[in-house]
């Protein structure tokens, strides 16, 4: 008989989860009214350090939200990362934008340096607005990635942006919980150091709503034009009257319960997953040929996924993943790059060799926040096994 499942990334609802989801349901509460979801905005706000937030159906719907809110528009162009999930570029096309792509720092993250090159070489300021001398677009904002709790080098890209006159725009989908340690934003969490960031609660996340999302900004107007284009931009809740194209982007009661519940078990999800992280690292890098890839020591991640790194492995990466499924352990690639995947291949790219290498040779290994040491070395013993296979 095989060992049990050891799936990559689980939810975990060992708090109050099911008192407060029933106590929604009784309520009757369950869709987009009702007072767990206001209360949700409140105590994430709380947390992140945030003077607001506005839950979402998804990250995504937030990072849609913020390019609206943020002005961004047909004809402008915003600088992205390719090493990231496609969710994280998809909105600026919804909002009619161009994306322009750049590789990775060792991080995962947005290459700061090259995005800097970028601007100051490939581009030129007109009238005060960045324009990029290839296309002849306006350059309007940076939306770097914290990718798996990682963060991207801020205090660059905030230097960056105040000197080109960009917005910046915080994908911080995948670190809730991280902090700055050190720097211009020290003390200070992932999506509260920009003018307007991002959160998603997806199953996979640290912290879960099933779907869900929050977007955070210092301009309380932005804040509340999100709202408002959240709930399809109604004006008149008897006469059913609307100001502008609106989105079905509000979160409901029901995923609002599930916040709560899990916002108060989050930072010891982000201490097991952090011991859990340390377990992997002890035992394998440095190790045939693997390296467990590093997080920036100048933060407290929240260590949500682990990348292994098959450098001098006698198996490929994807050979390793199909052996590793045949033991009923679940692992997953990093994403394929954006800028070569059709919907965007027509878009610049610059400085990509770094994230080429890394979508190459990176594995990430099972990391639920109830993972077991015991699983953990379950895992270790398999890849080591393998190695000498």
């Amino acid at each position: 008989m095989k060992p049990d499942f050891i799936p990559l990334s689980v939810p975990n609802f060992a708090g109050n989860e099911k008192t407060y989801v029933n106590d929604a349901v009784v309520s009757e509460w369950v869709s987009t009214g009702g007072s767990l979801v206001p209360r949700f905005e409140e105590e994430m706000a709380a947390y992140a350090g945030a003077p607001g937030a506005v839950a979402c159906a998804s990250g995504t719907a937030g990072l849609h939200l913020a390019m609206l809110v943020a002005g961004i528009g047909t004809g402008d162009e915003v600088l992205a990362p390719t090493l990231t999930f496609i969710a994280a570029v998809n909105p600026i096309r919804y909002a009619g934008a161009q994306p322009v792509f750049f590789g990775c720092d060792d991080s995962l993250c947005m290459d700061a340096d090259a995005v800097r090159r970028f601007c100051a070489q490939q581009c030129e300021i007109r009238d005060g607005v960045l324009h990029n001398r290839h296309t002849g677009a306006a350059v309007r904002a940076i939306a770097p990635v914290h990718v798996f709790g990682n963060l991207a080098n801020m205090d660059t890209l905030a230097a960056i942006a105040e000197e080109y006159h960009l917005l910046l725009i915080e994908d911080a989908t995948e670190a809730v919980g991280s902090r700055f340690l050190a720097g211009r934003f020290a003390g200070r969490m992932a999506g509260t150091v920009s003018d307007v960031g991002v959160y998603s609660f997806n199953g996979n996340k640290i912290i879960t709503t099933g779907a869900g999302g929050m977007l955070f900004s210092p301009h309380a107007q932005w804040l509340a034009h999100a709202r408002h284009l959240s709930t399809q931009a109604k004006t008149d809740e008897v006469q059913y009257l609307h100001d502008e194209v609106g989105y079905n982007y509000r979160m409901t009661n029901l995923q609002a319960a599930l916040g709560l519940a899990q916002l108060e078990q989050l930072e010891g999800f982000i201490a097991h997953k952090t011991a859990m992280y340390e377990r992997y690292r002890q035992r394998l890098d440095g190790v045939c040929g693997l390296r467990i890839l590093p997080f920036r020591k100048d933060i407290r991640s929240n260590h949500w996924f682990y990348s292994l790194y098959l450098e001098d492995f006698p198996l490929s990466r994807d050979t390793l993943l199909e052996k590793l499924r045949n033991e009923g352990i679940q692992t997953r690639t990093i994403w394929g790059l954006i800028h070569e995947q059709p919907p965007y291949q027509a878009c610049q790219a610059f400085a990509t060799e770094k994230a080429e290498d890394y979508r190459a040779h990176v594995l990430n290994l099972p990391c639920s926040t109830n993972i077991t040491p015991e699983q953990v070395d379950r895992v270790c013993d398999a890849i080591l096994a393998l190695a000498g296979g």
